[in-house]
């Protein structure tokens, strides 16, 4: 049932999903207890449901919750990111921002990983990335993070979203 809602879930664009939910279990003091988490990795906006498990537990209300929550945090989502795509980047400012990340340490993300986005950065593999902006600058760190495992790659596309936002929420 659980693997057919989330099927359900990924193939519908008007919620931009197909991001991240995950049962998993959690030890309380009475012992062991379920958890759900609904979230969506984007630049910026990162919602959250976190559901205990019990009797009267609804996967289906608990998605739907944070499909609602999604579909209302969607349009602000998508302005960021036309925002980013016309924000052009000198070749020295996106090497700075990289150099924090990794160097600096302002990212928790795996610092081998500084090479890869440097060069997904600057030798894009898809055209749409290659315009020097912060949309592809996000998109190379976001290809870097899939050589990770699924928790890591969570953990660090959820963290790039905040520190690009402080790093560039002046320039809106």
């Amino acid at each position: 049932m659980i693997k057919e809602v989330i099927e359900d879930l990924e193939g519908c664009p008007e919620t931009g999903l197909g991001e991240v939910v995950r049962i998993c279990n959690g030890k309380s003091a009475s012992g062991k207890s379920k958890f759900v988490e609904f979230g969506n990795i984007a630049p910026g906006a990162f919602t959250l449901v976190l559901a205990k498990h019990s009797k009267s537990f609804s996967l289906i209300d608990c998605i739907s919750v944070g499909v609602d929550r999604m579909q209302r945090n969607f349009e602000p989502m998508q302005k960021q990111v036309e925002a980013w795509q016309r924000s052009e980047l000198m070749d020295v400012t996106a090497k700075v921002v990289i150099y924090e990340a990794f160097i600096e340490g302002k990212l928790e993300a795996p610092k081998h990983l500084a090479r890869n986005v440097h060069d997904l950065y600057f030798e894009p593999k898809h055209e749409e990335f290659r315009p020097r902006t912060i949309w592809s600058l996000s998109n190379a760190f976001t290809s870097a993070f899939k050589e990770l495992d699924a928790i890591p790659q969570f953990k660090a596309t959820a963290k790039l979203g905040e520190f690009l936002e402080a790093r560039f929420s002046q320039s809106f």
